[in-house]
């Protein structure tokens, strides 16, 4: 038997007129970039979220450097996120100007450590003991944001990080790239923080079928700034308020989302049965770690990252016997090769360091069947037999 671990054909398969039929519509309204069916997504994804202002863009990275700029972090300014994701929440903020700082993971959940952020604000401000108050106003200027990572699709701790973040005046931008409703105490992932950032790469819970991002924010000001600024800085054509930049959304892919998105509840409780079956399967072998969804949150499995100790023996195995891994993410940020000049050696972030060393994506998508997962279970007991 064969288990990819994705399979975007069959989703499409599924529901292939109404994609088509939005396919053509964009065509004969003309609206390839931005436009009525972009304007149109906007308005639903920000109703699913319950978030006023929704302002589609080119990708996830732009609406993560969009997002940045809509708050004028640049130059001098420090942006807090986790070594733990993908390349491109750094990339965002170096992008900026702006300098990226690095603290370690919960190990429970692979998100940003509350506590770990606070540790390094208190020890890179000098602190009032009466007041307890900056004392160094110049630092505690250069220290703007925070970007918790909602990786693989849970929400990050997000009352706690808020809280700190308001003491010491930084915005919180949730890099929601992997959480498309993913919920934190009853809120949907990207209503939670002060600005938002979305993607929507073909293999997200949301995907589109080629590039898509979105911005979420409360702040009608906010929105215009954005809207703006992937515009080429105009406002009315031919007048250049800012220097901007070219991240419309496409108008293909924001037909292909609206039509996908009425679908995005049922698809993340698919993912959420087929992990209920992989635990109630894998519970037990002890050489195999699984991922748990923590208190007060819905986890949506974008990802479905276990943990073992032999990653290289253990994906050969499963190669062989025709089951699909893959890892998300090998390689901790702070540690490539892109990011060496921050001067981080082994060991700085010891948590995430082993994290990515042990985490396995096993085969996840909505339209896995109980047989492939059965299958993928029986082959990964076998491994767990054979393996010392």
């Amino acid at each position: 038997m064969q288990v990819p671990f994705m399979d975007l054909k069959r989703q499409y398969e599924m529901i292939k007129d109404e994609i088509d039929h939005a396919i053509y519509e964009t065509i004969d309204a003309t609206a390839f970039v931005a436009g009525s069916k972009v304007k149109e997504f906007e308005g639903n994804f920000g109703r699913y979220c319950n978030i006023e202002h929704a302002v589609g863009v080119s990708n996830g990275t732009g609406a993560l450097y969009a997002a940045l700029k809509a708050y004028d972090i640049g130059k001098h300014d420090i942006v807090v996120t986790t070594p733990m994701t993908f390349i491109a929440t750094a990339e965002a903020i170096s992008m900026t100007n702006a300098e990226p700082v690095f603290v370690d993971i919960e190990e429970n959940s692979f998100n940003l450590s509350p506590a770990r952020l606070k540790e390094y604000i208190k020890k890179n401000c000098e602190w009032s003991e009466k007041k307890k108050a900056l004392i160094d106003n110049e630092r505690k200027a250069r220290i703007r944001a925070v970007i918790p990572v909602h990786l693989y699709g849970q929400v990050a701790e997000m009352d706690e990080i808020k809280k700190i973040a308001k003491e010491n005046n930084m915005i919180v931008l949730e890099d929601a790239c992997q959480a498309h409703g993913a919920e934190y105490k009853g809120k949907k992932a990207g209503a939670i923080g002060d600005i938002a950032a979305f993607s929507f790469y073909p293999s997200k819970n949301l995907g589109a079928y080629g590039q898509g991002g979105m911005v979420l924010t409360s702040k009608p000001e906010i929105a215009e700034k954005i809207r703006i600024l992937i515009n080429h800085g105009q406002k009315e054509r031919y007048n250049h308020l800012i220097e901007g930049w070219n991240f419309k959304m496409d108008g293909f892919q924001a037909a292909i989302l609206n039509v996908k998105l009425s679908y995005l509840d049922d698809w993340n409780e698919d993912r959420r049965q087929n992990v209920k079956y992989y635990t109630e399967l894998l519970t037990g072998i002890e050489k195999i770690t699984l991922p748990k969804e923590l208190p007060d949150r819905k986890h949506v499995y974008h990802v479905y990252a276990a943990r073992v100790k032999d990653r290289p023996g253990f994906m050969e195995f499963m190669k062989k016997e025709g089951v699909g891994t893959s890892i998300h993410y090998p390689i901790p940020l702070h540690l490539q090769p892109a990011y060496k000049h921050l001067g981080f050696e082994v060991g700085a972030f010891p948590v995430s360091e082993q994290v990515a060393a042990e985490v396995v994506s096993l085969p996840m998508f909505p339209e896995l069947t109980k047989q492939e997962i059965e299958y993928t279970c029986q082959k990964i007991k076998e491994w767990a037999n054979l393996s010392p």
